[in-house]
C-alpha cells in the first residue's frame, strides 16, 4: 500500500524522527476559498501547525498516487487546479487509477492519515446527518468512516447546518468516541454550545492521547471524535447564527437544492447572510483546531518514545 503513497521531504523526515505529525485535508484548498486565498489559509494553518511543536501533513491525490504534505509549488498548482474530484471514500480508489487530481474531505484525509500511520487529523467540522435525513437518507460518509478508521479527528464538532442531536446518535451507534474539550456542552461549529451534552469530556491533549492509545490495545476500530470549540472571541452565537441557518435552509428546499449540493449552497448563502463573518469564524475554528491536534500528535509521538 505505502507503494501508493509520496511524501512530502518535509514529512519523510518527521516520519524518520519520530516526530509529531498532524494530517490536514485538502478540499478547503480546492473547493472552500478562491485562489490566492485558499493557498494563503492552507500555508496559514500549516505554520498554525508547526508553531505548537507538529509537522503539518496536507493530503492530496495528484499523478495517480497519495501526496502526505505539499511542497510549495504542489500546494500552488492544487490551488489553482481546474476540475478537481472531491474525494470521499467511495470516490478515492476511481481517482488514484484515473490519474486525477482529487482534494480529500475528512472520510478520505482518514483514509489516507492511517495508511501513512499517521494518527491525528486536524479539520474544521465533520459532515453529519443532513435535516430531513429521515426522507432523504443523507448522511455523511465522515460517520461511518469515524466507526473504522482509526484516527483521532479534531473538529470544531459537526457543522451546524445538520441535525445535530441525529448525527450524535449515529456516532453512538458506530461506537465512536465523542470527546468534547474542556467543556461539557457539543459544540456547533460557529457557536460554542449547541444546547447538547457531549458523551465525553477531556481537558487536555495527554488525556485524549491515552485515549487513543488504549482503543489500540483493545484493539477497537474506528477513531475518535475531538469536538473543539471555537475561541470566545471569534464565536457566533446560537442565538445569532440560527435564524440565518433556518434562512438559508428554507431557501435551499425552495429551490430544490439536493444531494452534495445542500452543503456547498447553504455554506454560500450564510456566508452571505453573515457579511463574511462566517468565513472569519471558519478560519479561526480551524487554526484553534490546529493547535490542539499539534498538542494531541506531540502526546502521542511523547508515549511511543
Amino acid at each position: 500500500m505505502t507503494a501508493l503513497l509520496t511524501f512530502s521531504p518535509e514529512v519523510a523526515a518527521a516520519r524518520a524522527e519520530g516526530r509529531a505529525i498532524v494530517a490536514l485535508e485538502s478540499t478547503i484548498i480546492t473547493h472552500g476559498m478562491p485562489f490566492p486565498q485558499n493557498v494563503e489559509t492552507a500555508r496559514a494553518v500549516e505554520a498554525e501547525v508547526r508553531a505548537h511543536g507538529a509537522v503539518p501533513a496536507t493530503i492530496a491525490v495528484m499523478g495517480g498516487r497519495i501526496h502526505i504534505g505539499l511542497t510549495d509549488a504542489q500546494l500552488d498548482a492544487l490551488g489553482q487546479a481546474q476540475d478537481v474530484m472531491k474525494l470521499s471514500r467511495a470516490d478515492l480508489a476511481a481517482c488514484l487509477a484515473l490519474g486525477r487530481t482529487g482534494a480529500t474531505t475528512v472520510a478520505a484525509t482518514m483514509i489516507c492519515a492511517e495508511l501513512a500511520g499517521i494518527a491525528v487529523f486536524a479539520t474544521g467540522g465533520i459532515g453529519g446527518v443532513h435535516r430531513g435525513a429521515e426522507t432523504s437518507f443523507d448522511i455523511s460518509a465522515d460517520l461511518a468512516e469515524l466507526g473504522e478508521t482509526a484516527v483521532t479527528v479534531v473538529a470544531a464538532g459537526a457543522k451546524a447546518i445538520l441535525d445535530l442531536p441525529k448525527t450524535l446518535e449515529v456516532l453512538e451507534t458506530r461506537g465512536v468516541p465523542v470527546i468534547a474539550y474542556g467543556q461539557d456542552d457539543f459544540p456547533a461549529f460557529w457557536s460554542r454550545a449547541s444546547g447538547l451534552k457531549a458523551p465525553l469530556r477531556m481537558d487536555s491533549a495527554a488525556e485524549i492521547a491515552a485515549a487513543h492509545k488504549m482503543r489500540a490495545t483493545l484493539g477497537l476500530p474506528g477513531g475518535q471524535l475531538v469536538a473543539n470549540p471555537i475561541p470566545q472571541d471569534a464565536e457566533i452565537a446560537r442565538d445569532v447564527i440560527n435564524p440565518v441557518i433556518e434562512t438559508a435552509l428554507a431557501e435551499a428546499q425552495t429551490q430544490g437544492i439536493a444531494a452534495k449540493a445542500v452543503t456547498p449552497f447553504l455554506l454560500q448563502r450564510i456566508f452571505e447572510l453573515t457579511d463574511g463573518r462566517s468565513l472569519t469564524s471558519n478560519i479561526a475554528l480551524v487554526m484553534n483546531n490546529a493547535r490542539l491536534g499539534a498538542a494531541i500528535a506531540r502526546a502521542l509521538a511523547e508515549r511511543t518514545l
